[in-house]
């Protein structure tokens, strides 16, 4: 039998990763597995603009496209690109190509940092540059990739295999993504002492304590950086300051609140940290287009007005 192309072996993988994706997902929304920090999507329609704090991880679409916009930047991926998170950052994302017909397929594998600096070590690749880089990037999928991906999937039909055999998997495709062209800006997250993995450290503090007061001066203190070198890394991984993170963080939070738990915009605003109500409703205005109250209709009125899930 002659042996695939490159192309040939992508398509072939593109379709066994949806296939066992769709198998796995009998309904729409987001379906966790019984491989740790394995998580698969199914989507039937495009979806509203949805935030969430996404943690170091890998998002792979089998089929349709999806955005994640952090800040003013728009990241797309499909079934040609992948998205990786290198840290934890406030994203909107967004499925933009889903059909019955063709529904969006996708999954989400979280990274273990330690997994990352081990496979670094074994490959013996020489220190990158010290500066940090964006905490998110889209690449190239590659054959190799989604084939790893394919097996690790595969597991789901014999869990028994899993405790043994997902470790190797997972470790596997965490070197496919290091082999790649983004692999170095991935593994400075990683490396103890560096800037990303400062920063890294810092970000996890804010969006554990986000309610709490902001001192950006003890905040770098924190991770042994100036507060000078500290905004200016800050800002290279996360596109956005140290305050507007929070503030960024503080309304996705006070949204979720007001929408999923119904709590009125002042018990929201106090809850995330707030300690003037209308000082609240400005910055949610300026974020959102329009106050509280009426953001909360629409987006009842959008929900309400959903197709249900197949």
């Amino acid at each position: 039998m002659e042996a695939l192309n490159d192309p040939e072996r992508q398509q072939l993988a593109l379709a066994q990763l949806a296939q066992l994706i769709l198998r796995h997902t009998p309904s729409s929304g987001t379906h966790p597995t019984a491989v740790p920090s394995l998580s698969l999507m199914h989507a039937v329609h495009p979806s509203e603009p949805l935030e969430s704090v996404y943690k170091p991880s890998i998002c792979v679409v089998a089929q349709g496209a999806k955005t994640a916009s952090l800040a003013s930047e728009i990241y797309r991926y499909d079934p040609a690109h992948y998205l990786i998170t290198s840290v934890e950052l406030p994203i909107v994302g967004h499925i933009i190509e889903a059909s019955p017909e063709v529904p969006y397929l996708s999954l989400k594998l979280g990274v273990d940092l330690d997994v990352i600096v081990d496979i670094v070590k074994e490959m013996q690749r020489p220190e990158s540059d010290s500066q940090a880089a964006r905490g998110i990037t889209v690449n190239e999928t590659s054959s190799a990739l989604l084939e790893a991906l394919v097996r690790l999937l595969q597991l789901l039909d014999t869990p028994e295999d899993i405790p043994v055999l997902a470790p190797l998997m997972t470790r596997e495709i965490v070197y496919r993504v290091l082999q790649n062209g983004q692999g170095a800006l991935l593994s400075q997250f990683a490396m103890i002492g560096s800037h990303a993995h400062n920063i890294a450290q810092a970000v996890q503090v804010l969006n554990r304590e986000y309610d709490q007061p902001l001192s950006v001066e003890q905040l770098a203190k924190s991770v042994n950086m100036s507060v000078s070198a500290f905004h200016k890394h800050f800002k290279r991984v996360t596109a956005m300051s140290p305050l507007q993170y929070q503030k960024t963080v503080r309304l996705q939070e006070a949204r979720r609140l007001m929408l999923i738990e119904g709590l009125q915009a002042a018990d929201a605003a106090y809850s995330v940290g707030y300690e003037s109500p209308s000082q609240f409703s400005r910055e949610y205005a300026r974020m959102y287009g329009q106050p509280p109250m009426s953001d909360m209709q629409r987006l009842r009125e959008v929900m309400a007005a959903t197709p249900s899930a197949e």
